[in-house]
Order: C-alpha cells, then structure tokens, then sequence
C-alpha cells in the first residue's frame, strides 16, 4: 500500500500551486473585464461659479469623452488620487465625490470667493479669498490689504473682517501697528487686543480719526 500513495501525496503541492494559479487568473480577468466593462460614462458637477464644468472635470481626471478606452479607465477605479487636481486647484476649498454605480460620477465643488485685495510687496495687486489663497484672475474688489515690515496679512486678514460691518475699506500695516480705514473714521491701534476690544469706537466716533490704546482711546479730528 505505501507504494501507491506516495505518487498522490506528492501530487497534492501541485495541485494546489495549478488551484492558485487559476484562481490568480480568474481574480486578474474580473479586473481586467471590469474596467472595460464599467467605464465613466458621466460627469456631473455642481456647485462651480467661477470654474467651468469642463474645468473641474480636469481637476477631477474625468477629460471625456468617457468610452471604453477613455483615459480615467473603469469606474471601479477612479479615486481621489485622480482628483488630486481639485486639492490643488487655488479655487477649490472643498470637493465631494460620489461614485454612482453603474457608471457615473458626481463631483460637487465648495469654491473659494474673492473677499479682498492684497497688494504685495512688490507693489501687485491681487485677489485673495479669507484664508489667504491668492486667486488667480478674479477681479480685484473688497478691502485693500497692504503694508510693509514683517508678514502681518493674516491678522490684516482678520480685522478686515472683524471691521466689516463698518465698511471697512483698507487696513494697513507697519511694524508698529494697524491702521483700519472704515466708511465710519479710522482707527489705528499697535495692539491686536485692543484693536478688536474697541472696534465699536469707530462708529461712536464718526468721521474721525482715532488711537486705541490698551487703556484707552485717543480721538483725533
């Protein structure tokens, strides 16, 4: 009896190696099918003003036209590394992607806004939305941020802001301060704090111009 069997133990490793050989080819067919089988078909986009569809839909990697040989391959696929455009993109603050089975994939955009102008060092005016991005060809409008000294935009950022209510209309800054020019007066403070804490003080005092200090204020005519 021991004659026979060894033959059929022998037998079993390869058998095993042929079972995982065709199970490999089968999985690697199914994938193969799949991205011939379920390719992009449609893009929907939403939520651009300034970006085109056709814009974000190159951010996203979904350029049509969508065939079976299209560039974004099958639906199964695509992911964010194929949107990695979007994260990049100065315009976009967030993007949401919905794959929709068969074939569709829906890109919904949150765009930033112009909400002030910077000007820079180098004397360029600029449009920037609140969190600093520099947008590239929108138009110039809202306060003007400028100044001189060390990088003080981001809080320049913030009190134009904080001032909006007022109309604010430039805000300038110096190593030594911060000078907001409103619609109500002007208001020049070198401490953050206090700048903010008084803020109301432009309006009580109307077409003025004055000094905040951290004890007080200062009025000018």
């Amino acid at each position: 009896m021991k004659g026979p069997e060894a033959p059929t133990r022998a037998a079993r490793p390869a058998r095993r190696l042929w079972l995982a050989l065709l199970a490999t080819v089968l999985v690697l067919a199914v994938l193969a099918a799949s991205w011939f089988l379920l390719p992009v078909r449609t893009v929907t986009v939403t939520g651009n003003r300034h970006l085109s569809a056709e814009q974000v839909q190159a951010l996203a990697g979904l350029t049509p036209p969508f065939a079976l040989t299209a560039r974004p391959g099958g639906w199964l696929y695509y992911g964010a590394w194929r949107a990695r455009g979007l994260r990049q993109s100065p315009w976009v603050a967030s993007a949401q992607i919905v794959r929709r089975f068969p074939g569709s994939v829906e890109v919904n955009v949150q765009e930033r806004v112009p909400a002030a102008q910077w000007q820079k060092p180098d004397g360029t005016l600029v449009a920037i939305a609140w969190d600093g991005k520099v947008l590239p060809g929108a138009p110039l409008g809202g306060p003007l941020l400028v100044g001189w000294g060390p990088d003080r935009l981001p809080v320049a950022r913030r009190l134009a802001q904080a001032f909006g209510r007022y109309n604010v209309q430039s805000v300038r800054y110096t190593p030594s301060g911060f000078t907001v020019q409103t619609a109500a007066g002007t208001a020049w403070s070198g401490n953050l704090g206090s700048l903010l804490k008084y803020s109301g003080s432009v309006k009580m005092f109307a077409g003025k111009h004055i000094n905040i200090y951290p004890w007080g204020v200062s009025v000018q005519q």
